[in-house]
């Protein structure tokens, strides 16, 4: 296969059909050394025309409870209690920092996710 830019939907096929079918070559050998191409050309076209947006904090606070098979209320003395842990993952209140310090550090997500901006519902 002539290795050319991702340049529309059939080009991309292309190249993840080629791709399923030298994925297991060995590396530094010419089909190696194509898949490697291949990936970084359909990383960069998946990057650009089907990019994942990251969740809001709160999105990623529930995201992590349920990977981690915990509830709201394993939050409670996390980041205050019941009527507070409450109001934060329905929106009502924001995060503090003290928050967004004790969560990094129980729910393992960086500090960066959870202060991103997020609408409070009134």
């Amino acid at each position: 296969m002539i290795i050319r830019p991702l340049k529309n939907e059939a080009d991309y096929d292309l190249a993840l059909e080629r791709l399923n079918e030298i994925f297991d070559a060995s590396a530094n050998t010419p089909e190696g050394d194509e898949a490697e191409l291949l990936i970084l050309l359909i990383d960069s076209y998946e990057n650009e025309h089907y990019a994942i947006e990251a969740p809001d904090p709160i999105e990623a606070i529930k995201i992590r409870l349920e990977e981690m098979e915990l509830k709201q209320q394993d939050l409670v003395g996390i980041i205050g209690g019941k009527s507070r842990v409450s109001e934060v993952l329905n929106r009502k209140r924001k995060l503090t920092v003290d928050m967004i310090r004790k969560l990094t550090e129980a729910l393992h997500l960086s500090a960066a996710t959870l202060i991103g901006e997020y609408q409070l519902v009134k």
